[in-house]
């Protein structure tokens, strides 16, 4: 048994525990812009939805030691120019969306270099991944600074001004086709997990009086 006090430990272990226990968690491909128009693209998967009215995304971008002002290039970018668009990972793209988790310099293209298309934003000036039958188009709404310590993060939260589904994986009444979208989530160190396998439980009904 382990009872782990954060505060005693070092913060790598803490982080080991908390993603092998948070898990799947799903995966923001997060494509942003810098001032000079060069298109920026990394993986995050801090990431979920905050509520549908208005529609609202956060993820979360860590601590970047080796920069100056110890930012990604994801969140420098949000924080210029206040647009970024969340892609979804699919099977197809896991591999793309590998190349796109190195650290490397501000002027490197990462969708030419994963060879991916990117499309022009109809809300944002931020392009997508052409490649991926779902994506959402961001503005910001906050960015909250939890630490900027090794180890700690911003939490980038941002109001969907659209919301993009293939007709490849859409069903009718907004539905997704799950065996067609084949999302992927990930686990804990290189691991990642497929959907194929699903349950459904139907939710108890309410016991409280409107």
């Amino acid at each position: 048994m382990v009872d782990l006090l954060p505060d005693s430990h070092p913060e790598r272990d803490v982080y080991k525990l908390m993603t092998a226990a948070i898990v799947p968690r799903p995966i923001a491909w997060v494509s942003t812009v810098d001032t000079d128009g060069i298109p920026n693209l990394a993986p995050f998967s801090f990431f979920n939805a905050v509520c549908g009215n208005p529609p609202t995304v956060l993820f979360c971008s860590g601590v970047r030691g080796t920069a100056p002002d110890k930012l990604k290039d994801t969140q420098r970018n949000i924080e210029t120019t206040g647009e970024f668009v969340i892609n979804f990972v699919t099977e197809a793209l896991a591999d793309a969306m590998n190349i796109t988790a190195a650290d490397v310099p501000p002027h490197v293209n990462e969708f030419e270099r994963a060879g991916l298309t990117a499309a022009a934003g109809r809300t944002v000036r931020v392009p997508h991944v052409a490649e991926t039958p779902i994506y959402f188009e961001c503005k910001l709404h906050d960015i909250v600074t939890i630490s900027t310590e090794p180890g700690g993060g911003s939490i980038i939260i941002g109001t969907v001004t659209l919301l993009h589904v293939d007709d490849a994986v859409y069903g009718e009444g907004n539905y997704v086709d799950f065996d067609a979208y084949r999302p992927i989530g990930r686990m804990t160190g290189s691991g990642y997990v497929r959907t194929h396998d699903r349950f459904d439980l139907v939710r108890p009904p309410s016991e409280i009086k409107p």
